[in-house]
């Protein structure tokens, strides 16, 4: 009934991804600074090293709109083009408070 779209992206990108989300349908996010080591080697400078930032950007989404929204951040982002980041999406269960997302059936 609901999945998690997880994008993690540049912190340059994340006002971007998260208006496209909304754009498509998306009615909330949770932004997490994090840092990622990728495939390449950190730089380093005076001996220290320097990790990339990215920011973990969270939606919980309905099932039936979790397609346009995924489609509508790729689009802005382009996820295909090495160094944008990751996109997936999970199948959730057991969902609490969000009551006012389902379907009343």
């Amino acid at each position: 009934m609901f999945k998690l779209i997880v994008a993690l992206v540049k912190p340059e990108d994340t006002d971007e991804v998260v208006d496209a989300a909304r754009e498509a349908g998306a009615t909330g996010d949770v932004i997490i600074p994090a840092r990622g080591s990728g495939r390449k080697e950190a730089k380093g400078i005076f001996g220290l090293t320097i990790e990339d930032r990215v920011e973990m950007l969270l939606f919980v989404v309905s099932s039936q709109g979790c397609d346009q929204i995924i489609n509508g951040i790729n689009k802005v982002c382009n996820f295909e083009e090495p160094g944008k980041g990751v996109l997936f999406a999970i199948e959730l269960e057991n969902v609490f408070g969000l009551q006012r997302h389902l379907s009343k059936d």
